[in-house]
């Protein structure tokens, strides 16, 4: 397989996250983003949209992190991301969700560079913006970890699934942006639970070949 990523794209991060988990190998492609690398025609002919991850899974192209991350699951089952009841899976796509849907799509790259070309927003606004919707997410997220009697150590249980999958980079992300992450104590100690393991150790955007 080929991972065509970059090293800061919370995208990205949570996809090599997931590949490690599965224990697969893949060849690391960088994609510069800084440099617009992914609306060059070479990037356009694997992804049409320009964005990053996608994964070349011979020959077949796969796009949108969650979409891949759900056939990860599907295709290489074990160890599994989601657990076994219904409620629970629920349970868990909802955290994931509140990530990949509420939080990081509006602290996404190309929505900044809109606030600044567009809106006139200078840095101290582009962090106040961000830091509101990672505020928003992490206290929801915090309460519901927080009230798990059955939580041990991971965001659901006492194994990775998707949730924490996607919430180790939106700390990584809440860091880049200068928040304070002290006042999320249960969020902190998953994440310490998480880089106790290889799959989210070596995923870190710091030990990428493009860092």
């Amino acid at each position: 397989m080929k991972l065509y990523n970059y090293f800061r794209s919370g995208t990205s991060h949570r996809l090599r996250i997931a590949l490690n988990l599965k224990g697969l190998d893949y060849e690391y492609v960088a994609v510069n983003l800084l440099k617009d690398e992914q609306f060059q025609d070479s990037f356009r002919k694997i992804n049409p949209q320009g964005f990053v991850p996608a994964l070349d899974d011979e020959g077949k192209i796969l796009t949108q992190s969650p979409a891949i991350i759900e056939w990860l699951e599907e295709k290489h089952p074990e160890p599994p991301l989601l657990p076994n009841g219904h409620l629970e899976r629920q349970h868990v796509r909802a955290i994931a969700a509140i990530i990949g849907s509420d939080i990081h799509p509006l602290n996404n790259r190309r929505v900044l560079q809109n606030l600044r070309k567009n809106f006139g927003a200078n840095e101290d606004a582009i962090h106040a913006w961000c830091a509101q919707w990672i505020t928003e997410g992490f206290d929801t997220i915090e309460s519901i970890v927080r009230k798990d009697e059955h939580r041990q150590g991971f965001c659901f249980g006492s194994t990775p699934t998707i949730a924490d999958v996607y919430l180790i980079p939106q700390i990584e992300s809440a860091r880049r942006f200068k928040i304070k992450l002290e006042q999320w104590p249960n969020i902190l100690a998953i994440e310490d639970n998480c880089l106790a393991l290889n799959a989210f150790r070596l995923a870190s955007p710091s030990l990428q070949l493009d860092a």
